[in-house]
């Protein structure tokens, strides 16, 4: 355990910190929804109280400056235009009162905010024609899915006209904060939720089904709208974590106590799968969806420790194994992944369960790598300064003690390797640039050679006489000047012929 001590993470860490027994969550504060829900309505609360207070203390400034003003006015001789300008003068510091006060003041006409999406697919008509202008087929297939799941199901009719007209709703309040968004969102899965709940009595299986089939529907609709939104950091975080994890590659498995030997074919197919896994999460787009890559990816990481092991994986084998997971993965666009399924799941989904308790580690192997230093690795900060330099490499040998002396005149024995052969590449270069210019100059030399005879041929042609017969026997002879010809054309070939070649060595 203390070899682990800055991995290992107490299972009761990963629940609520206000002891209701579901996962918390570091988005909510190591909060789970309901009791971040909960929270949030009481900071709303005191926010609203706090506002209320403030207007009332400036309407009872204002009545006291104006009751001020009244009696001085009384006191003084009275004036009719001054009167007149006077009186005017208090309507209107009246009328602002009364609108700081109406401001304050929660209006009895406005609807619940449950039912705010629909209030607004009311309000425009032509909400549905406008957002029918840019059909998406995801959208569309989500959508034919949706109505077709909704035949078997009571009151299926009144469920996807509310699940609808929200949606059309959502898309004009692209302009809202992420966490208003998913406040929006999660205000809508709580009614409809509560709804099911009364309609389908002592069915809970068939309640979370409907909420699947919902979340699935509004989400594949919404997604381009919701997911890493302009107005939040999402981006720039994920740009933080990849580059973190880059600036990690040298991380090994000895590092992390690992427990997976990856020498073994099933362990190594389980890894890649674990990785395959991860960054598949991107391309979902339902909460529920990336969830159950996460999911998938986790048991891949359990039976990788299973098969190493050769008995059942821990809590403790399997935080480090995923760090180990998310480092060699480097999953795209990972925070906004997180944010996205943390505002706009399905919160039961991640209040309980193995998709809750899988994604609560995953949120703690990626704090845990923001904050990765030495001594979580069993390394002093030096040493882990120098990796993350890139001066030392997990590959290259720690010089130790014992073997200090060794190490140095190895060191120095490779050193002297390493000169010899780079001389060595030098006298090669040498000699196959004189071999090709000794190449060159045989091919100039050649033409040279031919164009010389040539000349020759050309400057002393052979002369021949006819043969003449004489009358005894017909015998022919040679001219002299013929022979002449022959002797001069073999003395100009044996001027151009060149000196026997030596045999040279070259240097180096």
């Amino acid at each position: 355990m203390s070899q682990r001590r800055g991995i290992h993470v107490d299972q009761s860490e990963l629940l609520c910190k206000k002891g209701c027994g579901f996962y918390g969550n570091t988005a909510w504060q190591g909060l789970c929804s309901k009791c971040w829900r909960e929270e949030n309505q009481r900071e709303k609360q005191r926010q609203i109280q706090e506002d209320w207070a403030l207007a009332e203390r400036l309407q009872r400034e204002e009545e006291e400056a104006y009751a001020s003003r009244h009696q001085r006015a009384q006191s003084q001789p009275a004036i009719t235009p001054f009167n007149k300008f006077e009186e005017r003068k208090t309507k209107e510091k009246s009328s602002k009162v009364n609108t700081v006060t109406k401001f304050f003041t929660p209006s009895t006409k406005t609807p619940p905010k449950k039912d705010a999406g629909a209030a607004d697919a009311q309000s425009t008509p032509s909400s549905s024609s406008s957002a029918s202008r840019q059909p998406f087929p995801d959208s569309d297939r989500a959508t034919q899915e949706f109505i077709d799941f909704l035949k078997s199901v009571k009151s299926g009719r009144e469920i996807f006209k509310q699940c609808r007209a929200f949606t059309e709703g959502m898309v004009y309040k692209r302009d809202m904060g992420a966490d208003e968004l998913s406040e929006c969102v999660q205000d809508f899965y709580q009614s409809l939720s509560d709804r099911l709940h009364n309609q389908f009595k002592g069915s809970t299986e068939h309640v979370e089904r409907v909420m699947d089939e919902v979340e699935k529907y509004m989400m594949t609709r919404l997604y381009t709208e919701v997911f890493c939104p302009e107005t939040t950091d999402d981006e720039k975080k994920d740009l933080a974590v990849q580059k973190r994890i880059r600036d990690l590659h040298w991380v090994t498995i000895e590092m992390l106590c690992v427990p997976v030997d990856e020498e073994i074919p099933e362990v190594s197919d389980s890894v890649v799968k674990a990785i395959t896994d991860i960054i598949e999460m991107d391309s979902k787009q339902v909460p529920k969806d990336k969830l159950a890559c996460i999911t998938r990816c986790s048991k891949h990481i359990f039976n990788a420790i299973k098969v190493s092991k050769k008995e059942a994986a821990s809590a403790d084998d399997f935080l480090p194994t995923l760090i180990y997971i998310v480092l060699k993965a480097n999953p795209p666009r990972l925070q906004s992944n997180i944010q996205y399924i943390t505002r706009f799941c399905n919160p039961s989904r991640l209040m309980t369960g193995e998709d809750g308790y899988y994604f609560t580690n995953l949120c703690c192997a990626v704090a845990f790598i923001e904050k990765l230093d030495g001594q979580s690795l069993n390394m002093s900060s030096e040493e882990f300064e120098l990796y993350m330099s890139g001066q030392m490499s997990p590959n290259w040998p720690r010089p130790t003690a014992a073997a200090s002396s060794a190490g140095g005149a190895a060191h120095t024995q490779a050193h002297s390797s390493l000169d010899v052969l780079t001389g060595l590449g030098e006298r090669q270069e040498r000699v196959v640039e004189k071999a090709r210019q000794l190449e060159s100059d045989l091919i100039d030399w050649t033409d040279e050679v031919e164009q010389k005879v040539q000349s020759a041929l050309e400057s002393f042609p052979l002369d021949t006489q006819s043969t003449t017969t004489n009358a005894a026997g017909g015998t022919t002879t040679t001219t002299a000047a013929a022979a002449s010809s022959a002797i001069d054309s073999e003395n100009v070939e044996n001027e151009l012929l060149p000196p026997p070649l030596q045999p040279q060595v070259f240097a180096g």
